[in-house]
């Protein structure tokens, strides 16, 4: 064998490598070192980048501002400045941020796409007028919504479920229209609700007491909810209390502000009406609906209205019927109309019931309640016998946004035995809310599986929990009515179960996946929105909006400008909103908020510094028209 020799080239070889490995390890540890002490100087509090103020003043009716208590928490932190490198400055003028003005006071409850002025422009036949038109780009108003004068924070839940201030809704007309129906009464300088209804003048809790006799409204099965022609949402409030979950469904008509009402006491509610339209939710959503004497003509046009409620109606989900023309031998003085003509109106919605293959389940006193079938094996094979209305094809169920309606049969996905439910059983509540929901068990949502489900939901509590940790507020009960613009499979909903809100879930018209049915499936509730237009609610409806890559998404397809004054337009004075995006887009959305009078703050992602995501919490100040035509 050959001997090496101490200059052996081999040798040399061997220990440059050395050398060469010596120093990638050494720099590499030192690296990992600094890294780990620059993380660990960040866990303590998140710094705040881009401070649209040192400190943020506290406004009248305010119980505590949550970025004030941000801003005190970070003071040991270094501010970052990335306003040099990535500041977009829109809209702006000499004088630096543009200021954007207040609208007149006459647009205090202005609702962009139901405005009454505009409505008179469509055909009134099949209310073709109360459905959304919104306005053209030259229409849109560019100013600030003002509070009316006098304007207070609402009573918290669940006092705000009995009263709401009479300055927030200047509205006498139901208290005297339905005094006698209980409706609503005026106290003082409040409303008060006392739970009645136009067929439930005892109360909505004996009105529910008595629906409970007939099908069980405990126990968790029956969870979501729509009461359609809703009033002032008292059904919808008192079944809270028994966790059902109610989205309550009115025109804006003559009941005037009927929804704001509803959403004033903390109660779900959209403005929205039986037309021409699907209502704005996925096929399977609802446990139960509900309309007492909500005067839609469920008979007419072939059944169309009650096919529509078919499709939203859950598998064994319960249509309940109360008011004309249920128990017309009693009533059919008071409502003026021939027994005659109100035994014909019910024997066609028996009958429409019928060919959509719902079992009547009871007709008592003054309801009627119906179920429809678990699954459509035997409906199918019906269609020999009824040949209206037939099954729909090639039919996309949940799709719901501008689309009509149709005289057919929403199919209910394929069983395997008359025993099976269609699509998938559903836990009982409250483990629904985390249990894997059927649409991600049956593959029909494209990239979504269970393991990405429970990963999203642990994702969701623990951003959750950093803002509890930076919005005292979500704790001590200042929130109630809480959006969320961008749901996904509705984490954010579930993680937030543990407080006294509800969270109204809305899915991107536009989104790559539809994700609305499964949100529904969880237990919660929600609807669908395109953001270049405005929400289907009324102005200061909002407690807390959440908007996570809300813009990213949009600023390519509108002026987000719009969108943000439509946030300012349903937030109530002195509501937060919780932005998650890119630095990038959170410095642009700022550079418009600090027009809007809205206080701001970007921070760090929950995870750290080095997350490209960043958190942008803003807080709406506190102003009324009064105050702003005085100035």
């Amino acid at each position: 064998m050959a001997k090496e020799y101490a200059g052996s080239p081999k040798l040399h070889q061997i220990e440059s490598k050395r050398k060469r490995l010596t120093w990638f390890l050494g720099v590499t540890g030192l690296c990992i070192l600094f890294y780990i002490l620059g993380a660990w100087q960040n866990t303590a509090t998140s710094p705040i980048l881009n401070s649209s103020s040192d400190k943020l003043s506290k406004a009248p009716c305010v119980s505590s501002n949550p970025t004030q208590s941000i801003t005190q928490s970070s003071s040991r932190t270094v501010s970052l400045d990335f306003e040099a490198h990535h500041q977009v400055r829109i809209n702006e003028s000499s004088g630096g941020v543009y200021k954007f003005p207040p609208c007149k006071l006459q647009f205090s409850e202005y609702t962009p796409c139901q405005h009454p002025n505009r409505a008179r422009k469509f055909e009134r036949k099949n209310l073709i007028y109360r459905e959304r038109h919104c306005p053209a780009k030259d229409e849109l108003l560019k100013c600030l919504i003002p509070a009316p004068p006098k304007y207070k924070n609402p009573f918290k839940w669940p006092l705000s479920r009995d009263y709401a201030w009479y300055d927030n809704i200047p509205h006498r007309e139901l208290s005297i229209e339905k005094a006698v129906q209980n409706w609503i009464q005026v106290e003082g300088d409040r409303f008060r609700f006392p739970g009645g209804g136009t067929m439930f003048p005892r109360g909505a809790d004996a009105y529910i007491d008595d629906i409970s006799e007939m099908i069980s409204l405990t126990g968790g099965k029956i969870r979501t909810a729509i009461d359609t022609g809703c009033g002032v949402a008292s059904w919808g409030a008192y079944l809270l209390k028994r966790d059902i979950l109610t989205m309550s469904f009115a025109p804006r008509d003559t009941h005037e502000a009927q929804v704001q009402f509803a959403l004033e006491r903390g109660v779900p509610a959209m403005i929205g009406v039986l037309a021409s339209e699907r209502m704005p939710y996925p096929a399977r959503a609802f446990d139960m609906a509900h309309c007492s004497r909500c005067l839609i003509p469920w008979y007419d046009r072939e059944g169309l209205y009650l096919i529509e409620v078919d499709r939203v109606l859950r598998p064994g989900g319960y249509w309940i019927l109360s008011g004309p023309p249920i128990n017309w031998k009693k009533h059919y003085k008071g409502w003026e109309r021939t027994q005659e003509d109100l035994k014909k109106e019910q024997d066609a919605i028996e009958d429409v019931a019928k060919r959509l293959c719902w079992k009547k389940v009871i007709e008592k006193r003054d309801l009627a309640i119906w179920q429809k079938p678990i699954n459509h094996i035997e409906c199918i094979n019906s269609r020999k016998i009824y040949k209206t209305p037939h099954i729909c094809q090639s039919d996309n169920a949940d799709f719901a946004w501008y689309k009509k309606m149709e005289t057919c049969i929403t199919p209910l996905p394929v069983a395997s035995n008359i025993e099976e439910v269609a699509g998938g059983a559903l836990e009982r509540w409250p483990e629904r809310a985390f249990a894997i929901p059927p649409r991600i068990r049956s593959g029909s949502i494209p990239g979504i599986t269970a393991e990405k489900f429970r990963e999203d939901n642990e994702v969701w509590k623990e951003r959750v929990a950093h803002y509890k940790r930076i919005i005292p507020p979500i704790t001590h009960g200042r929130f109630r009515n809480v959006m969320d613009m961008n749901a996904g499979l509705g984490g954010f909903a579930a993680a937030m179960t543990k407080f006294p809100v509800w969270v109204m879930n809305v899915v991107p018209s536009n989104s790559d996946k539809d994700t609305l049915g499964l949100v529904y499936e969880r237990g919660f509730i929600g609807t669908y929105h395109d953001w270049c237009e405005a929400f289907s609610t009324y102005p200061r409806t909002y407690d807390l909006i959440h908007a996570s890559n809300v813009f990213s998404t949009y600023q390519d397809r509108c002026d987000i400008t719009y969108i943000l004054l439509e946030m300012d337009r349903i937030l109530r004075p002195e509501g937060t909103v919780i932005f998650r995006d890119t630095v990038e887009v959170l410095v642009k959305v700022q550079s418009l908020t600090e027009g809007m009078r809205w206080k701001s703050q970007i921070m760090d992602h929950e995870s750290g510094p080095f997350n490209p995501e960043k958190i942008l919490l803003a807080v709406k100040s506190y102003w009324t028209g009064e105050a702003e035509q005085q100035q």
